[in-house]
């Protein structure tokens, strides 16, 4: 690693963190850094006292609270989120269900917000966490108003499956985000487990550009397109407060 920088080594310690990775200890992070264990002694040092990352009990490393409050701070997802809460609030509280923001990180839907009641449906996302765009609701109306590079990329890699419904061929992919696009929703069915389904709407900006998805994970058994309305409402709530304006009222 001659002549790489300090920061460098750094990203790589973070990078190592994932979705399945939540906590690790110092020889893990060494090994998934491919950095000397010294080495990583002395930066996982730096970071816990800074505060970006913390020694649980185990002796295992997560990620900290510092990191995590910068990350609240990205351009856009502070305002985004500020402004959707009380239409994701109305949207929990009308269904006491699973209610999600996202937005797009390349070729992953990242979540920005998660509502959830004690009762509601399990499901595997968190704030923060990842899902590729083609397998959730969020993920495909952001894939279906994304440049059409992106979706190319999409295309042209394999579509991981989580379950036996999981769309995994291009032509059903590309079907999928026409409706999306036609419809303004999509319903995603049992994408990522067989038991939840998710109905998701777009977020626009005063551009009339979708720079956000929201969505409600419900049990198999809902009636989707019950909820389809005020999902699409929520959306046009969010938009609205983004400063969008329905084609009717642009100048």
């Amino acid at each position: 690693m001659t002549g790489e920088s300090v920061s460098s080594r750094v990203f790589r310690l973070l990078d190592a963190f994932s979705e399945t990775k939540l906590a690790l200890t110092l020889s893990e992070l060494s090994t998934l850094a491919d950095l000397p264990l010294s080495t990583t002694h002395r930066l996982v040092a730096e970071l816990t006292d800074w505060g970006g990352l913390t020694r649980g009990a185990d002796g295992r490393y997560r990620i900290g609270l510092r990191l995590l409050a910068i990350g609240s701070l990205s351009p856009g997802s502070l305002s985004l989120r500020e402004r959707a809460m009380p239409f994701l609030e109305d949207l929990y509280e009308a269904t006491r269900q699973n209610v999600q923001l996202a937005v797009r990180d390349d070729l992953d839907a990242v979540y920005l917000e998660r509502i959830s009641a004690r009762g509601a449906v399990s499901i595997l996302t968190r704030v923060g966490s990842r899902m590729p765009l083609h397998a959730t609701g969020v993920g495909l109306i952001l894939l279906a108003h994304a440049d059409d590079d992106v979706r190319e990329r999409v295309f042209a890699a394999p579509l991981e499956r989580f379950t036996e419904k999981t769309i995994s061929t291009t032509k059903q992919l590309r079907e999928t985000l026409a409706a999306a696009r036609r419809d303004g929703y999509v319903v995603s069915d049992r994408q990522i487990e067989m038991i939840t389904q998710s109905i998701a709407a777009p977020i626009r900006d005063a551009s009339n550009t979708v720079i956000a998805a929201l969505s409600i994970v419900v049990p198999i058994e809902t009636d989707a397109h019950t909820l389809v309305p005020a999902v699409r409402a929520a959306g046009h709530g969010i938009s609205r407060a983004m400063g969008w304006r329905p084609k009717a009222l642009r100048r």
